[in-house]
């Protein structure tokens, strides 16, 4: 679950930097416009996703061995 979310965070990420820097909406423009029903799941789904991985932070950390 943790790499689900950590994927489509970054799928997030990505497109929130599209449309900071040349005010493209990816998934909108992908999935029929931001007001489109799948654009919305997917814009859900990512900010559960972006809710999800909060928790990555309070994990915690093994190292990893050589």
């Amino acid at each position: 679950m943790d790499n689900t979310a950590l994927i489509l965070v970054i799928i997030g990420a990505l497109n929130w930097g599209a449309i900071g820097l040349f005010g493209i909406d990816l998934v909108g423009l992908l999935f029929g416009g931001q007001g489109a029903l799948i654009s919305r799941i997917i814009f859900t789904v990512v900010g559960l996703a972006g809710l999800w991985s909060i928790t990555l932070l309070f994990k915690d950390k093994v190292p990893m061995h050589k």
